[in-house]
């Protein structure tokens, strides 16, 4: 073998050593955010509110549907099918209502006697 086919052989090694080295990282822009905000910007640009969105799905198959065509990981398709399926129940995922102190009298009773007929 001459010796320009072996420089010429090692130049083409090093080029696809340097080139082939490099590996790209994906990132996940969405993670970390909170699912109202993720709402906001993949959402509301077609949907005014997220009310009624989850009405009537199932958990899984909603967190499917999302993950495939709306969300750039699992994690933020299942933040926003919680937070969807949290306003149709009307429950809040991030603030919780403080309970009242007393709870002796349950929410099963009038609060005044019913007047007999």
């Amino acid at each position: 073998m001459s010796p320009n086919k072996a420089r010429c052989g090692l130049l083409v090694l090093a080029v696809i050593v340097a080139t082939g080295g490099s590996v790209a990282v994906a990132q996940n822009l969405d993670q970390g955010k909170p699912a109202p905000k993720l709402f906001a910007e993949s959402c509301a640009s077609c949907h005014r509110s997220p009310r009624g969105l989850a009405k009537g799905r199932f958990h899984l198959t909603l967190y499917l549907f999302l993950q495939k065509h709306y969300s750039s990981g699992s994690s933020s398709a299942w933040a926003l099918t919680s937070y969807l399926e949290s306003i149709d129940s009307g429950k809040r995922v991030a603030a919780k209502k403080p309970q009242a102190a007393s709870t002796a009298r349950t929410s099963l009773r009038p609060p005044a006697p019913v007047p007999a007929r």
